[in-house]
């Protein structure tokens, strides 16, 4: 056995024994523990007054402190703690802990929390099962669930129960959860020293979840202490000889590297710091591939940033811009594709996110491209924030109030659906900026034909 696997022999994983045993640890989460936030009230009410307590449901991603939760709340609160998995328990065993939670109740005056974890995986029939036991206060329902609890938990149940939205923690959470995981005799107790570089691959790398960073960092451990030879130093009482003649310091601890982290996930590390130069470079070369309508390269450094742990969110949001800006009316189905994308990472979250959004960057890459609306819009605000803009016609002004007309507004206006063709000669631009032209239509693609119709329209309303 090598000194690493010494260390954790026995032992549960350091995911396990890193659980907060208050609120006062959890990480992150702070918009639900605010103080009298109902998570607050349910950690400190009194474990006998079971009405008082509400049942929860508790939406989020892997990762961000769903059993966590439930489990501080029932050691704060001296509530006895029963867990249960959608993927396992049925209704017979839904049934044997409400009975039991009901005993505890009136024999011993002890309320209880049932935390199911993976509510989603309920059938209809196994959630009804539940309604008695929560409606009664028989239990405390702390439900978690990783889907949409509007689409995969009744309706009877949902009303019942108080919705709360966990988010992905951010790098200063995930980075405080290293620090005590490292420190703390919970954990890793001091035996190990985290540099710097290897602090920012675990947080890049966790990607929001607190599971992933401290698996992660537990197996670079034990990668760190094999290549140290050992994790902690022996002593000489250890190796049979209590002379002092011969005492030899203690071993330092060996130093977790990125290298070791790189070694443990089995993946290189990229040199990206969602803060600095490289999220920037990466990012436009992404854009700029997309524009130059090189699909290989756009995946490339699409891949590149979902790898290094880039918020699938901006990367959609460039997407969304891109279709607008770079493609624009040469494709307008291209921005319903990049909406699309990011309405798809937004439900269904990563990694299957990574697949809109490669399709949504295929689409970009190689439909038409066109920047003319872009050129537009930028067109007329340059115009209007050098004063280039004047009174709105007299014909066109609202003529909806008992004044108008009096004024003049309305007069002479010329209702479009009144022609055949759905088009009137008329002027619709002040006179400061008649005959100015902001949208200039490519031939490329769908603004082909925008720009045939286009011109026809202008003769039109121009009266030639």
């Amino acid at each position: 056995m090598t000194p690493s696997a010494a260390l954790f022999q026995g032992q549960t994983p350091l995911a396990v024994r890193m659980r907060p045993v208050s609120l006062d640890e959890v990480a992150g989460q702070g918009h639900l523990l605010r103080p009298g936030s109902p998570l607050v009230t349910l950690a400190t009410t009194d474990s006998s007054a079971a009405g008082s307590a509400v049942s929860v449901i508790l939406w989020g991603p892997p990762g961000t402190g769903k059993t966590t939760l439930a489990q501080a709340i029932a050691r704060s609160s001296g509530r006895r703690f029963v867990e249960l998995s959608a993927i396992t328990a049925g209704v017979k065993d839904v049934r044997e802990v409400m009975q039991e939670a009901l005993t505890q109740r009136d024999l011993y005056g002890q309320s209880t929390i049932l935390f199911l974890d993976e509510i989603h995986r309920f059938t209809k029939a196994q959630q009804d099962a539940l309604l008695p036991g929560v409606e009664n206060g028989w239990v405390v329902l702390i439900a978690a669930t990783t889907e949409n609890p509007s689409f995969s938990v009744i309706s009877p149940l949902l009303s019942r129960s108080l919705l709360l939205t966990l988010r992905p923690l951010g790098d200063d959470d995930l980075g405080a959860l290293v620090d005590r995981a490292v420190a703390d005799p919970r954990g890793l107790g001091g035996r190990v020293v985290l540099d710097d570089e290897a602090r920012a691959a675990l947080v890049r790398l966790a990607s929001g979840d607190a599971r992933r960073a401290l698996t992660a960092l537990e197996a670079a451990a034990s990668v760190a202490g094999d290549d140290a030879g050992t994790l902690e130093g022996r002593t000489d009482a250890e190796d049979g000889d209590t002379s002092d003649d011969d005492a030899q310091p203690a071993a330092q601890p060996p130093v977790i590297t990125a290298d070791h982290i790189a070694q443990a996930v089995d993946r290189a590390l990229l040199r990206y710091d969602r803060q600095g130069d490289e999220h920037y470079d990466v990012i436009s070369a992404f854009i700029k591939s997309v524009r130059g309508s090189d699909a290989d390269a756009a995946i490339h450094y699409l891949a590149r940033m979902i790898e290094a742990g880039e918020d699938p969110r901006f990367i959609a949001r460039r997407l969304v811009i891109s279709a607008a800006e770079d493609i624009g009316m040469a494709d307008p189905q291209a921005l319903q594709v990049a909406v699309a994308a990011a309405d798809a990472v937004a439900f269904i979250g990563m990694p299957e996110g990574r697949i809109p959004l490669a399709e949504a960057t295929i689409y970009l890459a190689t439909t038409a491209k066109s920047n003319a609306a872009y050129n537009a819009i930028n067109a007329a605000i340059a115009d209007v924030r050098a004063g280039g803009f004047g009174r709105v016609p007299m014909h066109l002004r609202d003529a909806h109030y008992p004044e108008a007309k009096r004024l003049g507004h309305g007069k002479g206006y010329k209702y479009a659906h009144d022609s055949e063709i759905g088009i009137v000669t008329q002027q619709y631009l002040p006179d400061e900026l008649r005959g100015r032209r902001y949208y200039q239509p490519t031939s490329h693609g769908a603004e082909r034909d925008v720009s045939a119709r286009l011109e026809k329209i202008r003769r039109i309303l121009d009266g030639a």
